[in-house]
């Protein structure tokens, strides 16, 4: 089965994915978080930063962009096409309320019709191979169903799904009824998104969709590192090699903002995210919510505990 990362905003940056390959790898392909077109559909050389082939190397990634008209599709088409891409991936997922105010990631699926048009045009220019990352509605997963028309209209080279409607955020349980009657229905490749934290949710959804072809995790990757090598068979995470990939992203960051307060800022949050590896550990969690300089984050990183699985 393929594998991908998901993108999150302000944390799967290039610096984050090629210490993540360098150190843990195991997935296909990385897709990177969405640049969004300036209000006039421009796509600025300085928003591809984060894309350019010589910020990735040795990795497989998949750029993906927040667009609700073709005219912004186009532009961003062209400025990839310059860099060397031939895929790209459209947001219609995001949940987030300054995305959603504007009709874009999850916003737009509250008017399919536009959809239906936004993607016509595309469908009917474009050289790139185009997926899309979809939750299953906005309101609720009873709008799947007009979604699903839609989108199997139009080839995708992957139509990713995300079992929540806008309004659940990443709250309750996935609607896992809605994505089996849309995985049944889909004319597209499905791939299959949400909470998979864990080798156990994992193989939950491969029993029950045994023909699915792919599987792409966020959070559970955030969390665990070394989820996607496990899965595939490899080793569980060791604190040794997590302690290592926070030092790395620490000097890379470092590196890159030339601010020990910023570098802080990055890393506390990718460090929260990590200590649910540790629940037991107050203490730790406590330190690196408090510390005020690299210093001290990464004091409290070298009293991690050994995992115990």
């Amino acid at each position: 089965m393929n594998l991908f990362f998901a993108p999150l905003e302000g944390i799967t940056s290039y610096i984050y994915r090629n210490a993540h390959n360098e150190i843990f790898g195991g997935c296909d392909s990385y897709f990177a978080p969405f640049i969004t077109p300036s209000e006039n559909e421009r796509v600025s050389i300085k928003s591809l930063r984060d894309i350019v082939p010589e910020k990735n190397k040795d990795i497989n990634l998949v750029p993906q962009t927040l667009v609700n008209t073709s005219e912004a599709f186009f532009h961003f088409e062209e400025r990839i096409k310059e860099v060397g891409f031939s895929e790209v991936n459209l947001n219609f997922g995001c949940p987030s309320g300054t995305v959603v105010k504007k009709d874009r990631g999850a916003g737009f699926l509250r008017f399919p019709e536009r959809l239906d048009r936004v993607l016509y045009e595309i469908f009917e220019k474009t050289s790139l191979k185009v997926s899309v990352k979809t939750r299953i509605g906005f309101d609720s997963g009873d709008e799947m169903e007009k979604l699903m028309e839609v989108y199997n209209k139009y080839p995708l080279k992957l139509l990713i799904i995300h079992p929540r409607a806008r309004a659940n955020y990443y709250n309750g349980e996935p609607n896992m009824e809605c994505f089996k009657k849309a995985y049944s229905e889909s004319k597209n490749n499905v791939c299959y998104n949400g909470d998979i934290f864990s080798k156990e949710d994992f193989l939950r959804i491969k029993s029950a969709y045994p023909e699915l072809k792919s599987a792409m995790i966020g959070r559970g990757a955030v969390i665990n590192p070394a989820l996607f090598r496990v899965l595939r068979g490899g080793d569980n995470l060791k604190t040794y090699e997590l302690v290592r990939f926070l030092k790395k992203l620490s000097e890379d960051y470092s590196a890159l903002l030339n601010s020990d307060r910023y570098t802080l800022n990055k890393m506390k949050e990718i460090g929260l995210y990590v200590m649910k590896n540790f629940p037991d550990e107050k203490k730790i969690t406590k330190a690196i919510k408090k510390a005020n300089f690299m210093r001290d984050f990464l004091n409290a990183v070298e009293c991690l505990p050994e995992l115990k699985y």
